[in-house]
């Protein structure tokens, strides 16, 4: 048997392969379906990046299981109307008819199978299954991790399909905040007994950007000062990036995203200056700002619109118009598109190369799914550009963008054991795979109102680096950065961060003391940390003091005194996050000396 093409596949299938591979599959699909046919299992979960190509490796699949009369049909599971019709229409290009408008009753005999929503079988889940008896089918169930959502989405779908003669699951994410087991996954014990997702084939981001198959992503991050008043009538301001409680970085990030004051305007034309730069390479690049609410996002169209005099197409709920203003956004040239939610996961629209993080969500899962819509790579050296605000659970997840992460059924928590970064509240996650963007009305009775706010650009990230020293928005430092060619090889990016951040060195030296309004430090010398580990920072640097005053017989005031002056800056208690780690090397380095 063999797999080098199927007997549907049309030559152009899939028209956005990488370069040179438009008449064949990539090498991690060739690779999954050999597996597949050498395996025959009823499951098959397949876990690879957004945009690798997932929907061109089930479809392969599909169309080989039909024609060796494996199944007689197929039914595709997807988490939104729009992904349904979008599957449908991928499906058709290779020869199999889907029907996405499917309700009830029998099927017309010129479609092989149905492209339905989670929610849609959440509602009929014994239609689905009837369906299944009847003829040996196919089930696709895409971005699975869907199919935990709820309690009553998950049985549904076990309900539906199953009797189904195979099932096919696929993901990009396939991690979880909460512990709800997801259908027709296979979990393992890992070495500390807890439970954990078993793919029957991976493909990563770090592998499939190795491939070429996706672009590199630079994130350009900026802080600036917030202010904004609390129930109580207190005014607070603090800087984004500076160490704050869970509840300040929370009440600043909503300040910085607020239309009204000046750090969305300022990042937002950052983020059109530098898809001008990308256009130059790529003609027809555009750009999302994915917003948190429809009040915003009409805001933020506003805004763009005063920016660049042109306008932004604005989809605000997943409906059938939605549907239509991306497709036609997917087809067209125009610059930029803001949508709530519904464009974070699965929309193919492979021409966006620019973003703006413009939501509050902070899940692991929403954030690589977000990333995921600026990754799919359409031809070599292409990159993708997102612009994020400085909070330090956002920049862990961008420093972490090849790690790839399963989800867990079991979270055992001992006492004193810090938390799982990635263990956020179910409603977050709730919030997160909504699929509708009706205004809840709960923003409005949060005990806070936004005062004012501004932009600094702080720093790129890129590959696990940070490069960069803060400048303002329209300066010649910030420019830099925001003309980076957008056309690339990985390594040359790589390349440029280094002369472009070793110029604004040079050029800050030149410099007047004086002159300097802002911290005047490179990127890796000004880490990003939360209030609570910049404490475990402090009782490192005093646990590693108390260690070297047994070692050397100095007391501890005197090491502190001596670290301030070969380190400099404050009492430790005053002290940056990078500025204790200086020090924390400084007397490892002392303690190595003494051994």
């Amino acid at each position: 048997m063999t797999t080098t093409a199927s007997h549907h596949l049309s030559p152009a299938f899939p028209g956005r392969a990488p370069w040179g591979t438009a008449n064949k599959l990539r090498a991690w699909q060739q690779a999954a379906m050999d597996r597949y046919i050498q395996e025959q299992p009823r499951d098959f979960l397949a876990v690879a990046t957004p945009g690798a190509g997932k929907t061109t490796f089930a479809l392969t699949l599909a169309s080989w299981l039909l024609h060796h009369h494996v199944v007689q049909q197929v039914t595709v599971v997807a988490p939104t109307e729009h992904l349904k019709k979008q599957w449908a229409a991928a499906a058709a290009r290779i020869g199999i008819k889907l029907d996405p408008e499917y309700s009830a009753g029998p099927l017309s005999k010129e479609y092989q199978g149905v492209a339905v929503t989670y929610a849609g079988v959440g509602v009929r889940p014994m239609l689905h299954r009837n369906r299944s008896e009847q003829r040996k089918t196919l089930v696709i169930l895409d971005e699975i991790h869907h199919a935990g959502d709820s309690k009553s989405w998950g049985e549904a779908c076990l309900e539906a399909f199953e009797p189904a003669t195979r099932r096919l699951a696929l993901t990009g994410t396939p991690f979880r905040s909460d512990t709800n087991p997801i259908p027709f996954v296979t979990y393992e014990e890992d070495n500390a007994g807890i439970r954990r997702s078993s793919a029957d084939y991976t493909y990563g981001y770090g592998n499939a950007l190795a491939d070429g198959v996706v672009r590199p992503v630079i994130f350009l991050s900026y802080s600036g000062n917030m202010r904004w008043r609390t129930k109580a009538g207190d005014e607070v301001a603090a800087k984004l990036g500076e160490p704050m409680t869970k509840d300040a970085v929370s009440q600043a990030w909503r300040t910085a995203l607020d239309p009204r004051g000046d750090w969305m305007p300022n990042v937002l034309r950052a983020a059109d200056q530098r898809l001008t730069e990308v256009r130059k390479g790529i003609p027809d690049a555009g750009g999302l700002v994915i917003a948190s609410d429809q009040d915003s996002a009409r805001a933020y169209a506003k805004l763009i619109r005063e920016i660049t005099g042109t306008k932004a197409t604005v989809v605000l709920s997943d409906d059938a118009g939605a549907s239509k203003r991306i497709d036609e956004f997917s087809a067209g040239d125009d610059r930029w598109m803001v949508a709530v939610r519904m464009v974070s996961e699965g929309v193919d629209v492979p021409r966006l190369a620019v973003g703006v993080y413009a939501t509050t969500i902070s899940t692991p899962l929403f954030f690589a799914q977000a990333v995921g819509r600026f990754v799919r790579s359409r031809r070599r050296g292409e990159t993708a550009s997102v612009f994020l605000p400085t909070i330090p659970t956002l920049l862990g997840f961008a420093s972490e963008m090849e790690v790839e992460r399963d989800h867990a059924l079991d979270k055992p928590k001992k006492a004193g054991e810090d938390e799982d970064p990635y263990a956020e509240s179910e409603k977050e996650m709730d919030e997160a795979n909504k699929q509708q963007d009706e205004d809840t009305g709960e923003q409005d009775m949060l005990p806070f109102e936004a005062l004012e706010s501004d932009a600094v650009f702080d720093r790129v990230l890129y590959d696990g680096a940070e490069f960069g020293m803060q400048a303002h928005p329209g300066s010649e430092e910030e420019q830099d950065y925001l003309g980076i060619p957008g056309l690339l090889e990985p390594d040359q990016v790589q390349l440029l961060l280094r002369k472009r951040q070793a110029r604004q060195i040079a050029h800050s030296r030149q410099k007047p003391a004086e002159e300097a309004d802002l911290l005047e430090l490179p990127a890796e010398r000004r880490p990003v940390v939360s209030h609570k580990e910049l404490l475990e920072l402090r009782k490192q640097l005093n646990t590693m003091v108390s260690a070297y005053v047994h070692q050397s017989g100095k007391p501890h005031g005197v090491i502190h005194t001596e670290l301030r002056r070969v380190c400099g800056g404050p009492p430790s208690a005053e002290a940056t996050a990078g500025q204790i780690q200086e020090r924390i090397k400084k007397v490892q380095e002392w303690a190595t000396r003494m051994r």
